[in-house]
């Protein structure tokens, strides 16, 4: 095969995966900003790659992503992607409720700090339980942020991803803490060989 053909089976196996890795990165969230962050239902779809901007408002729209490579077992890349709108609570949440611009030259450092601390966090929540499910060893890279327009930061993921299926796990959350509603989408990209070890070690 040329490209990893998914069936309603596989399909059914990584919104299951996809869930149980978002609740527990959903755990890890609230302990970070020391308050309960709640979590509605996540939706977990299968799209074309080329959409994926348009649930963060467009191709041109600014979002925050925030990539990790994947190697062990399992290896690929996955990216956590969010409106910078959404960004912006969040980030001033971990900054004790103090309001951080993005304007500018680039965007401060402190923000993409805090950004990589959070990515760094949700990231090793979410492939530890995905890693525990499949009872394999998967070690996930420093995260990498970026703000920028959502093709642009797209563009390296598309590219991998181009290499496996035109197809993409998308998995959406929201984050719920108070009055802060934060939107996010985690794309899981394992490459093809991963594809075959995740389904083999969940017996599809």
């Amino acid at each position: 095969m040329d490209k990893f053909a998914l069936n309603q089976m596989h399909l059914d196996v990584l919104k299951e995966v996809g869930s149980i890795g978002t609740s527990h990165a959903v755990t890890s969230l609230s302990v970070i900003l020391n308050k309960k962050v709640g979590m509605g239902l996540p939706k977990v779809s299968l799209v074309d790659f080329g959409e994926v901007s348009n649930f963060v408002g467009g191709a041109e729209s600014i979002v925050a992503g925030i990539l990790v490579h994947l190697s062990g077992d399992i290896n690929g890349m996955m990216m956590f992607l969010t409106e910078e709108k959404c960004c912006k609570p969040l980030v001033s949440e971990l900054f004790g409720g103090t309001g951080m611009d993005f304007s500018g030259e680039g965007a401060d450092e402190a923000v993409l700090s805090a950004l990589s601390e959070v990515g760094n966090i949700l990231a090793g929540a979410y492939l530890s339980s995905f890693a525990d499910l499949i009872q394999k060893k998967i070690r996930p890279s420093a995260p990498l942020v970026c703000i920028d327009m959502a093709q642009a930061i797209l563009s390296v993921p598309a590219i991998e991803f181009g290499k496996i299926s035109d197809k993409v796990l998308l998995i959406e959350s929201v984050f719920e803490s108070g009055d802060m509603d934060i939107s996010g989408y985690f794309l899981l990209i394992p490459d093809f060989e991963s594809f075959k070890t995740i389904f083999s070690s969940l017996g599809v």
